[in-house]
């Protein structure tokens, strides 16, 4: 907890569902946090069930937008940058792949670049995705030595992050700016009201009383509730930060247990058994493509980093739909998420 306390942290995408999870983390520990992103999206999200607007510093700024953000980094002057905003749903990326790669790839860019200005010594951690590897949907777990690739245009352009990173870390990094890149799995938890999102379809159906569609139940991904890989992030950020010798700049997979990776049906079926509903295969032979099998190594992370999975796949999803009904029901999501957060903490 010490590393954190005043420590000034700049979280891009802090209105987002990790965004706002990993807010309530740094603010537990007693840093002083600063958020840039996009105003939230819909009629409700996890950023304002926190009420972190009331509790934290920000500001609504477009990542495409270098002068408004280069503006608030000066202006904040931050010693940490957790770097999670970005365009993160697969199938709008097709819809809309211009500005995916605007917004993922420039905004990295915009960002990076206005860091290596900053006359100061600054630690980022870029936030990519498991999608960022040459998928050849093997049965494989993906090291992080293994090739970058991206088959749509989302999976792609956080490839081309991860280049980007790489790029502005030899180029310009040093003793003033180190840059690591962190890969995570699929993540679960409450408060995740995304649009075209499994856990958010499956909650909404599960509210309304409607069968739940599932779009591709065979499709294998490393499920893991959100606050395993933001303790990842924060680990990789704290190792990177305090090393001497630029140890930890480099990529690493934050993702569950070889036995905790599952089918998207496998996570529907253990959803319904917490709270009763039915799905359905809606699988369309004309949809657009999306990976059929993602698998992570992290081993690297556990030798290097001392990081390890916390909740298991039963857990995740438990402490997930609980979440969910509670605030349902009536509860305070605030108190829900701060609870979760303290039982995590007693379970590392």
């Amino acid at each position: 907890m010490g590393f954190w306390q005043n420590k000034k942290v700049l979280i891009t995408g802090h209105t987002g569902f990790k965004g706002a999870w990993l807010s309530e983390m740094l603010l537990a520990r007693g840093a002083r946090i600063f958020g840039v992103a996009l105003p939230p999206e819909g009629d409700k999200s996890l950023f304002q069930q926190l009420k972190l607007h009331e509790r934290m510093q920000g500001a609504f700024v477009d990542i495409r937008d270098a002068a408004a953000l280069t503006a608030e980094i000066r202006s904040f002057d931050p010693e940490i940058v957790l770097h999670l905003a970005a365009q993160a749903l697969v199938r709008r990326s097709y819809r809309d792949p211009v500005g995916n790669w605007a917004t993922n790839v420039m905004g990295t860019v915009h960002l990076l670049d206005t860091l290596r200005q900053l006359d100061k010594h600054v630690t980022a951690v870029i936030v990519t995705t498991d999608k960022v590897y040459e998928n050849n949907e093997r049965d494989y777990a993906y090291h992080e030595s293994d090739p970058l690739g991206g088959y749509d245009p989302y999976s792609a352009s956080k490839a081309a992050c991860e280049l980007v990173s790489a790029s502005w870390r030899r180029s310009f990094g040093g003793d003033k700016l180190k840059i690591a890149t962190a890969r995570a799995g699929n993540v679960i938890g409450g408060g995740d009201w995304s649009e075209d999102r499994l856990v958010p379809d499956i909650i909404r159906a599960l509210e309304s009383g409607k069968t739940i569609e599932i779009r591709n139940p065979a499709s294998i991904r490393p499920w893991q509730h959100v606050l395993d890989p933001l303790e990842g992030y924060l680990t990789l950020a704290e190792k990177v930060d305090l090393a001497t010798d630029g140890a930890f700049q480099t990529g690493y997979n934050f993702g569950p247990e070889p036995a905790d990776i599952h089918t998207v049906g496998a996570l529907a079926d253990t959803m319904i058994r917490h709270w009763p509903g039915h799905w359905i295969d809606a699988s369309d032979p004309d949809a657009v493509h999306e990976a059929g099998r993602l698998n992570l190594s992290i081993n690297k992370a556990r030798s290097e980093l001392g990081w390890t999975p916390v909740w298991q796949f039963e857990d995740a999803i438990d402490k997930t739909v609980r979440w969910y009904q509670k605030v349902a029901l009536g509860a305070d999501a605030l108190e829900l998420t701060q609870a979760q957060i303290v039982a995590f903490e007693a379970a590392r």
